[in-house]
């Protein structure tokens, strides 16, 4: 009566910080899943495709590790047209639970112009932290099958690719 459910993504239930997060655990844990993705994308198993893709897009690792990309890298001190800045550790750990896709709207752009050598004007749209998680966050589902399926000797804008 009293077991405990078991869910296909984990959740990681104990974790109760950021700082308490292990993130070799994390980055091995989706590490792992991408290459069951890449395996059964090559085996052509599309449905197995689709259900490692939701398990990926849906545990706590993966989520937490689309928050640490957003908040770490230089766009960290960008706020988007919501003005919320994930800066202290309890807000990255809130921002983890918030990454849901029911009911999940992008926010629109806010849009500020920088200026170029020539004097003119380029326009630059900045999306909101949560945006550029849930981003992060289906790019580790999809990059998987775009290397799997993309030109072998294709180099431009791939991880880990150079001529």
């Amino acid at each position: 009566m009293n077991e405990s459910k078991e869910t296909c993504a984990p959740t990681d239930k104990g974790q109760t910080t950021w700082d308490g997060i292990d993130w070799p655990k994390c980055e091995a844990f989706v590490r792992k899943l991408q290459a069951r993705i890449v395996k059964a994308q090559k085996e052509g198993r599309h449905n197995k495709v689709k259900a490692l893709q939701w398990m990926l897009t849906h545990s706590f690792y993966a989520k937490a590790l689309a928050v640490k990309r957003v908040t770490s890298n230089k766009g960290k001190n960008t706020s988007g047209v919501d003005k919320q800045l994930w800066d202290s550790p309890k807000r990255k750990f809130k921002a983890i639970s918030e990454l849901k896709r029911r009911g999940y709207r992008p926010q629109p752009l806010r849009r500020v112009h920088i200026k170029k050598k020539n004097g003119k004007l380029r326009p630059l749209g900045i999306p909101t932290m949560k945006d550029r998680a849930m981003q992060a966050l289906y790019l580790m589902a999809l990059e998987p099958i775009a290397e799997t399926i993309g030109d072998r000797f294709s180099y431009g804008f791939r991880k880990k690719r150079r001529t």
